[in-house]
């Protein structure tokens, strides 16, 4: 297999599975609606607080990576939720699905073969768009880790 794809598809793998830890899917799965907004004693976070913030991060990253008009929220504030609760369950639900789709527009534009992942993105500092596959699979990462955190804090995890 030529290692271009080979490449690509490690990449997918990164952003779309746990391999060695707890995935996406596992950190948010069954969490009673009422600990969705609850910061565990010991805790920095609630759930809603850190799966908004996951979402809103791959937005600014993936429209980054591939719109030279996109614009960055402001950094910390608008990184983060102000509440610490979603309004709804259908919140909740939405951006879970907003989330699933934004991973999914990250793992499509590495996939993509006309896009030159080792390539500065124009419109950048000296970013690529491996360097932004990249930053996405950590970030998320640590977050899921503290999505597991939050929840074993709040008694709801395994």
């Amino acid at each position: 297999m030529h290692s271009d794809i080979l490449l690509r598809k490690q990449l997918v793998k990164l952003l779309t599975s746990g391999e060695a830890h707890a995935d996406f899917d596992k950190a948010i799965d069954a969490l009673p609606e009422e600990l969705r907004g609850k910061v565990p004693d010991g805790g920095e976070h609630s759930p809603w607080q850190l799966l908004e913030h996951m979402r809103i991060a791959l937005w600014d990253i993936l429209e980054f990576s591939r719109d030279l008009k996109h614009k960055s929220p402001k950094w910390p504030e608008e990184y983060w939720p102000k509440q610490s609760a979603p309004g709804s369950a259908s919140d909740w639900e939405k951006s879970v699905k907003e989330y699933k789709t934004l991973i999914q527009g990250m793992s499509d534009l590495v996939s993509d073969e006309s896009v030159d992942l080792f390539a500065k993105i124009p419109h950048g500092d000296g970013q690529t768009v491996l360097r932004e596959a990249l930053l996405v699979a950590d970030h998320n990462a640590y977050h899921v880790g503290q999505l597991v955190l939050t929840r074993k804090l709040l008694g709801a995890w395994g």
